[in-house]
């Protein structure tokens, strides 16, 4: 076992030099051209970061990493968001990353920012059990080791993760890869963020994604973002929800907090139009229900029941396409909002849009995906759905926001530790072998498992598995349990220092990189599959690309050639074609500029469940009681960052600089504890602590925080998880504080 002494956690070793502005209430505008500019010739310089913009979302270009928003039919001519230019600047820095300069002890000690503000990896480099320093190791020999520790276990030994920014060709031979050694041990990030949307979209629609494209926003009359802050986190969806209010919807945002992105809007396109750059920010959210943390179910079995008492539900449709009505119907009957924090007069107006339109458009994203009922949260969403009929018809559906760019793309090419049959017969008679039958382990479940002695290696396409798992000390154990970590990675992170007793780093073509002459392709979150292809220099060329890695090391785990697929990813895509459906005519589709949209049955009113009829859900709401003097606390994101990519330690929008160890609390709340802001504190959850927190008072509901991860995922107890997705409650933390004695 590994004994090296890393800190899991990132360190306390922020400035205390921070200062509060307070929230903003206009997000984009020339705050955000400005920022995305210094970030992108601060890292790449001026002239490669003109480059790297340009060809940034446009057809033939560069997919952005930083989410999956689908594209418009028509570009602008900067057709990227804040995010994205961090993102590709982030990729394109000029910086090299040196880690066997220190050990990893001495890097354990610098913050997150610190590690990624090294650039980029250039070489494959091996940590060697009983020693503490990273070392050159050749691609060769890399491969091998690696091979033969997989090959000296059983496959259910192995696991094989995967992130969101992995490209459908590469996950597709990953996932073959790890099917031909025998194991459906695949688990990926979508198991830490939207897997409560695809079981509780399944189990009510017969499918795991969305049911909207980019047009049904367009033509919407009512927009229902919930438990999403898109300012922050998809920023290109305020451009679609601009339209759509131009066009004269309705947008009302459900979120415990409130937030810029959906307070005003400026685009930041209209400073490239001399008649726009002067217009004023357009006011997005007609209705903001600051709800309480995880008060969602209660809330929706609310405005369904007045929907019911005023008659307002769409009974043809009911009566056409769906089941389980009555079932539903009484659930609701008795219904409050009770836990929401909300009052009826606040949410009458939404019940009252609700029951004048059947062009309403459903979102969400972590708010509430990240809960130990999250899946009935995603339930409560369809139920109110169904009642209106809001399905199957232009301006309607329901639109589960991903984040990763290709998490979707990646469920879709079979990275899942739950394969469908059907899925498994085509790939075994395809390519002549008998897939495991035996489900895989999940995030959770490997985590477990490592803990349990049962895990030899550990093998991770992309991401950061350690500061994006609950649970940090937990989590760092379960590694250090493991004979072998891999990561096939871009830039330095904490998982590189967090390791099992070897360790390898393969660093990787990042997406904006030449890959020869081949292009990859992606699935946006709804359900557009198109291309992508870097154009610049690679940052080393040492460099592989994630497909010849994979094809590297399936040619000495399951005696196999690929040295085709890594010439021809045209011949991935065949392949594809033969196994997974919606993929006919793969490589001629995609080469169209706006590449195709795989089939959605529920778009045209199909529900491909076993009885063909789409579900209401009778639900019971959760309780929510706190012992007293706890909190509930949710993890969120700053701006300035990317999932556990930190680019900066600002978070404009709340208006919080210099900081990033913070709590959100309600002012009363607050009071009551005798602290005010700048008061520093200790956040505690059973036996889990996270030092040193600076007390900030935010408008949030009473009884609720926020914390910004990943500093505060040690305080994510691995058992919470959500029923039926196994996803971690990162945004239901039941914690308690303790005030820091000065001096």
């Amino acid at each position: 076992m590994n004994q090296r002494r890393v800190a899991a956690q990132p360190p306390d070793n922020e400035s205390s030099s921070y200062q509060l502005s307070g929230p903003e209430s206009t997000a984009a505008g020339l705050p955000a051209v400005v920022s995305s500019l210094r970030h992108a010739i601060g890292q790449a310089g001026p002239k490669k970061a003109l480059t790297l913009l340009r060809t940034l979302n446009q057809k033939g270009g560069v997919d952005c990493m930083s989410c999956a928003w689908p594209d418009p039919e028509h570009r602008s001519i900067a057709e990227f968001c804040e995010n994205g230019a961090k993102a590709v600047a982030d990729e394109g820095t000029l910086k090299r990353a040196h880690p066997e300069q220190y050990t990893v002890e001495e890097l354990s000690a610098q913050s997150d920012y610190w590690l990624n503000q090294q650039g980029r990896l250039v070489q494959p480099l091996v940590l060697l059990a009983g020693s503490s320093r990273y070392q050159p190791i050749s691609w060769e020999e890399a491969i091998s080791k690696i091979a033969n520790h997989l090959k000296s276990c059983h496959p259910d030994r192995n696991i094989f993760y995967t992130s969101g920014r992995t490209s459908n060709e590469a996950a597709f031979l990953y996932q073959l890869m790890a099917r031909r050694h025998g194991t459906n041990n695949l688990p990926d990030c979508a198991n830490l963020c939207h897997e409560s949307s695809g079981v509780g979209l399944n189990s009510t629609l017969g499918v795991s994604k969305g049911t909207v494209t980019l047009y049904d926003f367009y033509q919407a009359e009512v927009i229902v973002v919930v438990g999403q802050n898109p300012g922050t986190n998809h920023p290109r969806m305020l451009s679609a929800l601009q339209r759509a209010k131009q066009n004269g919807a309705r947008i009302v945002s459900i979120n415990p907090l409130p937030e810029a992105g959906l307070s005003r809007f400026k685009n930041p396109q209209d400073f490239m139009n001399p008649l726009k750059a002067l217009s004023k920010s357009t006011l997005m959210a007609d209705l903001h229900l600051p709800v309480a943390i995880n008060g969602d179910v209660a809330l929706f079995q609310w405005i369904c029941r007045r929907l019911i008492e005023e008659n307002k539900q769409e009974n043809a449709f009911i009566e056409a396409y769906t089941a389980g009505y009555a079932a539903f119907r009484h659930a609701v009957k008795d219904a409050t909002l009770e836990g929401t924090g909300l009052c009826e007069r606040q949410v009458q107006p939404l019940v009252e849009w609700l029951s004048q339109t059947r062009r309403i458009v459903f979102c969400w994203a972590m708010g509430l995906t990240q809960h130990v009922n999250a899946v009935d949260n995603i339930k409560a969403i369809v139920n109110t759905c169904l009642l209106r009929g809001a399905i199957g018809h232009p301006g309607a559906g329901v639109c589960p926001v991903r984040g990763h760019s290709n998490v979707q793309g990646d469920r879709t090419m079979g990275i899942t530790t739950y394969p469908k049959q059907a899925f498994l017969d085509r790939l075994g008679q395809h390519f002549k072998f008998h897939p495991p039958q035996k489900p895989g382990l999940d995030v959770v479940k490997s985590i477990q498992a490592m803990l349990e002695g049962k895990v030899d290696n550990l093998i991770c396409l992309g991401g950061n598995f350690l500061s994006a798992c609950p649970d940090t000390e937990l989590t760092a154990q379960a590694l250090k349990n493991t004979r072998l970590t891999v990561q096939i990675s871009t830039k330095l992170n904490r998982s590189h220092l967090v390791t099992g007793e070897e360790a390898l780093i393969l660093p990787c073509l990042g997406r904006t990189e030449e890959d020869g002459h081949q292009f990859v392709t992606v699935e946006d979150s709804m359900s557009v599959v198109h291309r992508s292809q870097g154009k610049q220099v690679p940052a080393s060329p040492q460099l592989r690309s994630e497909v010849a890695i994979v094809c590297d090391l399936a040619s000495q785990l399951v005696d196999t050639d690929w040295s085709l697929y890594k010439r021809s990813y045209d011949k991935i895509r065949s392949e594809i074609e033969a196994v997974v459906p919606g993929f006919s005519d793969y490589n001629r589709r995609v080469r169209h500029p706006s590449g195709f949209a795989l089939p959605i049955l529920p778009r045209q009113g199909v529900f491909p469940t076993p009885d063909g009829k789409a579900h209401f859900t009778p639900l019971t709401c959760p309780d929510l009681r706190l012992p007293e003097g706890h909190f509930y606390m949710m993890t969120i994101r700053s701006h300035d960052q990317f999932n556990t990519t930190v680019y900066g330690n600002d978070d404009r929008y709340r208006g919080i600089h210099n900081k990033r160890r913070v709590i959100l609390m309600n002012p009363e709340d607050a009071s009551l504890l005798r602290l005010r802001t700048g008061d520093v504190v200790d956040l505690l959850c059973e036996h889990r602590r996270a030092d040193n927190f600076t007390v900030v008072t935010y408008p949030i509901p009473p009884g609720c925080t926020a914390t910004y991860f990943p500093e505060a995922n040690a305080l994510v107890p691995l058992e919470k998880t959500a029923h039926g997705s196994n996803t971690p409650a990162y945004k239901s933390v039941v914690i308690r504080l303790e005030a820091r004695k000065q001096g």
